[in-house]
């Protein structure tokens, strides 16, 4: 049986993937500080603490990783310092990891790492600003992610001839390694951009210290893995919904309010956005990690749809649709008018196929809220 080692495994995203990873016939062990249910053996273990981390490591001896834990509070942790102290330790967990005999690593990022200044805003022709990308709630521009400790996250490259200022002098010596450093594959479909479908090849400029964090961090174990034959696989992350998400969230904020009887103010809702049930995207990683698939991975639906649809789903399941407030908090103008995952790579190189579609997966969503 395949030993995994897994982080965050009681958090948003690491529910779903440890019985999607024990399904596939994982061994799990989890670390971190809470012991999630259904894992096989639990390492106790502060993972921002090096001694902790690297004795829980060697304690697993496991021949694979998904790393999914992160600072994850709904709203702070786009510019939350903690971004630096998790960059660092999750350099470390990955560089213990293979110098303990691991093989293979899967770690989450989010398409919080891409570029959108080129896509088509709601309304204007200015691009969206830097500064107000990632702030606020969910139903402005948001991005999902994991977390350790059952804290959800308010959030979300094919190779190709490097533009000139992104090769490496000649005496780096490694090409592999820098393929790896490349920030990007070429420069993605312009046309596709535009329309905010993004792939693995769109360039990543991220405009807040999270997104930065995680391509940081990307980058750098792209490299480490190609010098020292690691094999490793990035699973970028767009929205997520379902059952357990904290409070800060767009879905499960609905959801909490209409059940109650409150009211729910929101933006009009005319942004579109892949939203993917959590419970898929725990299989995309066990997936992914079950695969041979190597750099970055969109973990989408592959369609967006206005949020006002989702949150239009909401109401009309909990019958109470005439407590949302549409357009009673304003977005600013240069608010992407579409963000959309590019699932290609998933699909074909992952073998996976999301499977619910969103009314059966908003549907579960509410069922699951209701029954609390």
């Amino acid at each position: 049986m395949r030993r995994v080692l897994v982080t965050g495994g009681a958090g948003f995203v690491g529910r779903p993937a440890v019985a999607a990873l024990v399904a596939r016939g994982f061994e799990v062990h989890a670390l971190g500080r809470r012991a999630p249910e259904g894992a096989h053996a639990f390492h106790s273990a502060d993972l921002l603490d090096a001694g902790s981390r690297r004795a829980a490591v060697r304690a697993a001896g496991a021949s694979h990783l998904l790393h999914l834990a992160w600072v994850t509070e709904p709203g702070r942790y786009w510019q939350a310092p903690e971004n630096l102290d998790w960059t660092a330790a999750s350099l470390d967990l990955v560089r213990a990891f293979h110098e303990a005999g691991g093989e293979r690593a899967v770690v989450a990022g989010t398409c919080a790492e891409y570029d959108w200044t080129g896509i088509e805003p709601l309304a204007g022709p200015s691009p969206p600003s830097p500064r107000k990308r990632g702030e606020g709630r969910d139903d402005p521009v948001v991005v999902a992610t994991s977390g350790s400790g059952g804290e959800g996250a308010s959030t979300d490259e094919t190779p190709s001839d490097k533009p000139p200022h992104l090769r490496l002098p000649a005496r780096f010596g490694d090409d592999r390694v820098a393929e790896a450093l490349s920030p990007h594959a070429g420069r993605g479909d312009a046309s596709a951009l535009r329309r905010g479908h993004l792939s693995e090849s769109t360039p990543c400029r991220p405009a807040t210290l999270y997104g930065a964090a995680k391509d940081g961090l990307r980058r750098i174990l792209s490299a480490y893995a190609a010098s020292t034959g690691l094999s490793l696989a990035w699973g970028r992350l767009f929205y997520l919904y379902g059952p357990g998400e904290a409070p800060g969230r767009l879905v499960g904020d609905a959801a909490r309010a209409l059940l109650a009887g409150r009211r729910f103010a929101t933006s009009a809702g005319h942004q579109r956005r892949d939203f993917l049930p959590v419970t898929d995207a725990g299989e995309a990683f066990a997936a992914l990690l079950d695969s041979g698939a190597e750099g970055p991975v969109n973990i989408g639906s592959g369609a967006a749809v206005p949020v006002r649809t989702i949150l239009e789903t909401v109401g009309q399941l909990t019958g109470r649709s005439e407590l949302i407030d549409f357009g009673a908090r304003a977005l600013p103008l240069s608010e992407p008018a579409c963000i959309e995952a590019d699932i290609r790579r998933l699909i074909e190189e992952v073998g996976f196929r999301p499977r619910l579609i969103l009314d059966e997966g908003l549907r579960a969503t509410l069922a699951a809220y209701a029954a609390r």
